[in-house]
């Protein structure tokens, strides 16, 4: 029986580009996702009952669930912009040679935005917006 030994398409033997690869492609695809389901959500509760449902539907969007959950779409978009912006540059021939450690500098730069994030959104979650 032959059988196939050394094969890069098995997950555990990808590089980090790869990984860098699928994670973009994902964070595009779950982007696009939620942007569909937002139009259908806020359309369909505006539309429905002279928009009494809209007030519900805004009612429930301020709860912490979906506060905390807007803190993953914040870190979906900030990867995939500036990982984006990343691709970019080497589309146009700069820092092709240093493609590990741009990505690892996007990533401390999309940590610091997140957790910048996190602090202006944490008394929204708490319920205590700041005025």
């Amino acid at each position: 029986m032959y059988r196939v030994r050394h094969t890069d398409l098995w997950p555990s033997h990808y590089n980090l580009g790869m990984w860098v690869w699928l994670a973009q492609r994902i964070s595009g695809i779950v982007l696009v996702l939620y942007l569909f389901t937002h139009i259908w959500v806020i359309s369909f509760s505006i539309a429905n009952r002279q928009g009494q449902e809209f007030n519900q539907v805004m009612a429930l969007f301020q709860t912490p669930l979906f506060l905390s959950l807007d803190l993953l779409l914040l870190a979906g978009v900030l990867f995939h912009a500036l990982n984006g912006i990343r691709v970019i540059l080497f589309d146009l021939g700069i820092g092709i040679r240093q493609q590990k450690a741009i990505f690892w500098g996007v990533l401390v730069i999309v940590s610091a935005i997140f957790a910048w994030g996190v602090s202006l959104w944490w008394p929204f979650v708490q319920g205590k917006p700041l005025v």
